[in-house]
């Protein structure tokens, strides 16, 4: 199984480019993270280009989203919501809609900031936007306030209580899907 991160900050040493890091060591076997780390190249949307081929960072987002079986956003808070460069991209990925490459594959939303609230309304509103998108989109959280002293040197969650959180999250986004076939169905 193969994960996408897209980490919502442009820094590379961000608190949530180490969350994505983090989840990676929490992954279970089989199961391997790959970062998209070219958000900074995706040009400013509008449907006056939409006609116009892809450019390189756009063209390598949908082909990663589209590899992967799951995806796994870490974003921070800018003024209570998510970075305009990844709402951006998501507004090129969902164009169009029905051929999303978000359109059914699971997503989960995490999240880190320097606040002691962890970015938990953008999370809300990047969740909504997913979920308009047609994403699969994991109902849980998981929130990392004061991000610049949440992790160890060697990039560990210090608190124990968010690093289990995150190992469960990323156990449930490897988890295969049920099949259309049986879900739903008790035995």
């Amino acid at each position: 199984m193969l994960i996408l991160g897209i980490s919502g900050s442009l820094r590379r040493q961000s608190g949530n480019a180490r969350l994505l890091r983090a989840a990676a060591a929490k992954l279970p076997a089989g199961t391997g993270l790959r970062v998209y780390d070219e958000l900074a190249g995706i040009p400013p949307f509008s449907e006056d280009h939409e006609a116009r081929p892809a450019g390189p960072a756009l063209r390598r987002l949908r082909a990663e989203i589209a590899l992967a079986d799951a995806v796994l956003i870490s974003t921070p808070e800018y003024n209570g919501s998510f970075p305009g460069q990844l709402k951006n991209a998501l507004d090129w990925i969902s164009r169009p809609l029905q051929t999303s490459p978000l359109r059914g594959r699971p997503v989960a939303v995490i999240g880190a900031s320097s606040g002691i609230f962890g970015a938990v309304w953008a999370q809300a509103d990047l969740r909504r936007v997913l979920t308009a998108i047609g994403a699969a989109v994991l109902d849980e959280e998981l929130a990392v306030g004061q991000a610049d002293t949440a992790f160890t040197l060697c990039g560990d969650l210090r608190d124990p209580d968010t690093d289990a959180a995150l190992a469960a999250l990323m156990a449930r986004l490897a988890a295969p899907a049920p099949s259309p076939a049986r879900a739903g169905v008790l035995c």
